[in-house]
C-alpha cells in the first residue's frame, strides 16, 4: 500500500486555487491557507475566510467523503442547524479525494459553552436525525452497524480503570454503578436503528458566542444504527447533563439516555488509558481526553439503572 505524501502549504494552495477555479469562484493567485487545528494535522486546511479544504488520508475515507455531500443534502431539511455545502472536489494524490466546502461561522464546542437554548438546537438535531429515512441513507452507501455490547465495553473499562488508578487519574470504584445486570438491561432495543452522526465530538459542533449550536461537521462517519451513540458523543462534547437534557427533549427515554451515558463514560476511560499507555502521546490529545472524561462523568439526576420495564417515566 502506497504511503500518502504529506501535504505542504504550497500543495494545499495550488489545490485550493484549482478547485476554486473549477467551481467558477474567483481564486487569488496565492490564497491564504493554514491548518484547521493541531489535532487535524495536515488533513484539514482553512482557505481564506470562506472555505475549508479536507484531504482524505486513505481510500476508505475517500469513499465516505464521496457520499457525504449527498448525505448532507438528505439531512439538511430535517435539522435546525447548518451543514457545509460542497464547492468542488478532486484528487490530491492518486485515489485520494480532496473536498472544498463552505466554511460555517462559529467556534467549536471545545472553545465555547453550549447554552440552554443551544441544548434545544442539539435536541432538534437528534429529532431530525430520527426523521431522516434510514433506507434512503442506506441507498447512498451509509452502512448499517449493529449496536455495541455495553457489557463487553464495561469489562474493557474496568481493566482500563485499574491502569488509570495506577497513574492516579481515575477511581475505578466509580464504575461500580454499572453492574453486569445493569449493562444487560441497557442493551440496545431491537427496531430502534436510525441515522446516527456517529462523530458528535466538540470539534464537529460549531457554537456561536451566544451558546447556540450553529452548525455540525463530520458527516462522513454517519451510520444507520444505535441512537445512543450520538447521546454518548454529546456527553463527551458538551457534558453528560446537557446531553441527557437534549436527548430527553428529543423524545428519548431513560433507557437510551442511560445507555448513551455509559457508552460515553466507558469509552472515555478506555481512550485515556490507551493514550497514557503510549498509543497517543501528544500532550494536546491527552488534555482533550481528560476533558472528555470529566464531561462524561458529570453527574446527572438519573444516575443508577433501575427497573425500566415501565419504560422511561423516571425522566
Amino acid at each position: 500500500m502506497t504511503q500518502a505524501p504529506t501535504p505542504t502549504a504550497d500543495t494545499v494552495r495550488r489545490l485550493a486555487r484549482t478547485l476554486l477555479k473549477d467551481s467558477g469562484a474567483a481564486a487569488a493567485s496565492r490564497p491564504d491557507v493554514r491548518p484547521v487545528s493541531e489535532e487535524a494535522g495536515h488533513t484539514a486546511w482553512w482557505v481564506g475566510a470562506h472555505h475549508v479544504l479536507r484531504l482524505a488520508p486513505d481510500r476508505g475515507t475517500s469513499a465516505r467523503r464521496r457520499r457525504e455531500p449527498r448525505l448532507r443534502d438528505l439531512v439538511r431539511p430535517h435539522v435546525p442547524v447548518a451543514l457545509p455545502v460542497l464547492v468542488a472536489q478532486g484528487e490530491w494524490a492518486p485515489g485520494l479525494l480532496c473536498t472544498l466546502d463552505t466554511r460555517l461561522p462559529g467556534g467549536t464546542a471545545e472553545e465555547h459553552t453550549v447554552s440552554a437554548v443551544g441544548e434545544t438546537d442539539l435536541s432538534g438535531l437528534l429529532t431530525g436525525l430520527h426523521k431522516v429515512p434510514a433506507r434512503q441513507a442506506e441507498t447512498l452507501g451509509v452502512p448499517r452497524v449493529a449496536p455495541r455490547s455495553l457489557e463487553a465495553l464495561r469489562r474493557a473499562a474496568r481493566e482500563a480503570a485499574e491502569r488509570l488508578a495506577e497513574a492516579d487519574e481515575f477511581d475505578p470504584g466509580r464504575l461500580d454503578q454499572l453492574s453486569p445486570p445493569a449493562a444487560v438491561q441497557l442493551a440496545a432495543q431491537s427496531g430502534t436503528a436510525v441515522l446516527v452522526h456517529h462523530a458528535l465530538t466538540g470539534g464537529h459542533l460549531l457554537v456561536g458566542g451566544d451558546g447556540r449550536v450553529r452548525g455540525v461537521l463530520g458527516w462522513d462517519a454517519a451510520v444507520v444504527g444505535d441512537p445512543a451513540e450520538d447521546i454518548a458523543g454529546l456527553a463527551v462534547a458538551v457534558g453528560a447533563p446537557a446531553a441527557v437534557r437534549a436527548a430527553t427533549l428529543a423524545g428519548y427515554g431513560a433507557r437510551p439516555c442511560l445507555r448513551g451515558l455509559w457508552l460515553a463514560r466507558c469509552d472515555a476511560v478506555v481512550h485515556l488509558a490507551d493514550a497514557l499507555a503510549g498509543r497517543a502521546t501528544a500532550r494536546p490529545r491527552l488534555r482533550l481526553l481528560r476533558t472528555r472524561l470529566r464531561r462524561a462523568w458529570e453527574p446527572i439526576m438519573l444516575e443508577r439503572v433501575t427497573d425500566l420495564r415501565k419504560e422511561d417515566d423516571a425522566l
